[in-house]
């Protein structure tokens, strides 16, 4: 049986010329950078030119801050738990603006500061399920100290208007943090031109190693570390830093960016040749409009068939697709984001996604047509609903 994987929103395969750029810092050149003999010191050359990769890859300038880490949860978290220590404990500005739409990282932590007296606003989607920037604005009070949208969402594929949404910040004077998690090797992603405050990222979305990620800061702005100890990564982030990882991700995110115009090409064509097959059958929903979506990401609803059940089928026949975030998938309730773009009960429960990348190929589409097509007769059948 054929293994196909379209799970890509969840985590990728490292792409084999990262493999190789990774491989000689574990039995070779495995010296600690900040040790002060041979070891130490022939790595260094190499953590800078992937410093240098990072800092291109995403238009910061040389005066901004970009702090490795494990993850971009563990980024998600600096952020918003730096703020409550260092702008939100001890001043009347207590309040955050997020969406509905975010990672549970972002959702959790914005939850820890609540019950720490901490006024946190969840916007809700619109009907294409878009943030817009005067809800943004609409919700800033003199109160708000930090506004936290992600790039694009990892469920339904779904841009968000950042660069407007920075302006709006920017004029009303409150910070702007950004997890691009799923816009890195999608869409461009270019601080020179948003300015967002702080930036999330991990290496595993786009093709890079897992474990390792990254924390943009811009020049000026400051954050409590979240791990304490040593004084790696300028005291931003105590503990070795991950030589193997860091290189990886470095070339990671230049291979990401050199194929942007292969993802808006031939990857938007295979899923919406997908998409458009699922379609062929009746009462299916794709959720978010596709000029609006990144080039992968494909999520459906499909009427009387529960999404938990069209991946068992698809995992029978070496499918891998997914519910939604794969940090929820152990959860069985409705799909937030398909309630909140206001779906029937019904609905909520059969959302599926499907995320491919520049691997994927086109025979790989033909049978997981083939297979869900038959997937959706045979659930339909069974289904005492539909």
């Amino acid at each position: 049986m054929e293994r196909i994987y379209l799970d890509n929103n969840a985590t990728t395969i490292v792409d084999p010329a990262v493999r190789d750029t990774m491989e000689p810092f574990y039995c070779h050149m495995y010296g600690n950078p900040n040790s002060l003999h041979l070891f130490g010191i022939e790595v260094r050359p190499y953590l800078h030119q992937a410093m240098e990769q990072l800092y291109s890859g995403i238009g910061a300038s040389d005066a901004d801050d970009i702090i490795i880490n494990s993850c971009a949860t563990e980024g998600n978290n600096t952020v918003i738990l730096g703020f409550y220590f260092n702008l939100l404990k001890d001043t009347r500005k207590k309040h955050i603006i997020t969406t509905q739409l975010e990672h549970p990282c972002v959702r959790e932590s914005c939850r820890f500061l609540e019950r720490h007296g901490v006024k946190v606003t969840y916007l809700a989607p619109d009907r294409d399920g878009l943030i817009t920037a005067k809800m943004v604005k609409d919700a800033i009070t003199d109160q708000t100290a930090l506004v936290s949208v992600m790039w694009a969402n990892n469920e339904t594929g779904i841009i968000l208007p950042i660069e407007e949404i920075s302006k709006v910040c920017k004029e009303q004077g409150v910070y702007l943090h950004s997890d691009a998690v799923q816009a890195i090797g999608k869409v461009k992603v270019d601080l020179q031109k948003v300015r967002v405050d702080f930036l999330t990222f991990s290496a595993h979305k786009f093709h890079g190693p897992k474990g390792v990620g990254g924390l943009y800061i811009r020049d000026g702005l400051n954050l409590p570390p979240l791990l304490h100890g040593g004084e790696q990564m300028g005291g931003h982030r105590a503990g070795t830093v991950n030589v193997a990882g860091t290189v990886a991700m470095g070339k990671a995110i230049e291979l990401a960016n050199a194929s942007l115009d292969f993802e808006n090409r031939e990857v938007r064509r295979l899923r919406d040749k997908l998409e458009d097959a699922l379609l062929k059958n009746a009462d299916v929903l794709v959720v978010g409009k596709r000029e609006l979506r990144t080039p992968n990401t494909l999520y459906v609803s499909i009427r009387g068939v529960e999404g938990e059940s069209m991946i068992w089928d698809l995992n029978q026949n070496g499918i891998a697709a997914s519910t939604g975030s794969a940090c929820a998938s152990e959860s069985l309730e409705a799909s937030p984001i398909l309630t909140a773009i206001g779906a029937d009960r019904e609905l909520a429960h059969t959302g599926v996604r499907f995320s491919l990348s520049r691997f994927t190929t086109e025979k790989e589409i033909d049978i997981t047509i083939e297979v869900a097509n038959k997937a959706i007769e045979r659930l339909r059948q069974l289904s005492t609903s539909y």
